[in-house]
């Protein structure tokens, strides 16, 4: 009996960066992983060089397309003052991250994806919430294309969770 995509997908998020990437690529690849929900995290989801990109033309293209969206960039977006780090200590990232769990814990129909520009998570905030949904238990998948992915580990050994934030027990 083959697994249905819940089951696959129980304990695991994925991450992806939309990039220079067509929409039809960029469709391919979420299909290709199983993804029908897309967690957009970009602070401001506009882009004139890639109008596909756009937060309403996106939604729209991913919805006839099966595939939800949600938009947690006003908690989980970045470019903070005082760096992405220090905001992670605060009220509001705390409860983004309560909200992407609870979406992501209730998806029964398949995958999770974490969604910013920049096709290379560790260039990329995404790597801070990813920490942060690794040391809480969920395996953390970065998408690079359709044949590269990478498992997330957290970026300094003996990292973990203080409230929602990354803190170090050395």
């Amino acid at each position: 009996m083959a697994s249905s995509g819940s089951e696959v997908c129980r304990g695991v998020v994925y991450t992806v960066g939309h990039s220079n990437r067509s929409l039809e690529e960029f469709i391919r690849l979420l299909e290709r992983f199983r993804i029908v929900l897309v967690v957009d995290v970009r602070r401001w989801p506009t882009s004139r060089r890639f109008p596909w990109f756009e937060r309403r033309a996106l939604e729209s293209a991913l919805r006839s397309r099966g595939i939800a969206y949600a938009w947690l960039g006003d908690l989980l977006g970045g470019f903070r003052p005082g760096g992405y780090e220090a905001y992670m200590a605060s009220d509001d990232y705390r409860r983004g991250i309560e909200v992407l769990r609870k979406l992501i814990d209730s998806e029964m129909r398949g995958c999770v994806a974490i969604m910013c520009r920049e096709r290379l998570w560790f260039r990329c905030h995404r790597r801070f919430i990813a920490d942060t949904l690794a040391s809480l238990g969920y395996r953390v998948i970065h998408i690079v294309d359709e044949s590269r992915t990478y498992v997330h580990r957290l970026r300094r050994a003996g990292d973990v969770v203080s409230g929602s934030s990354i803190t170090s027990d050395t």
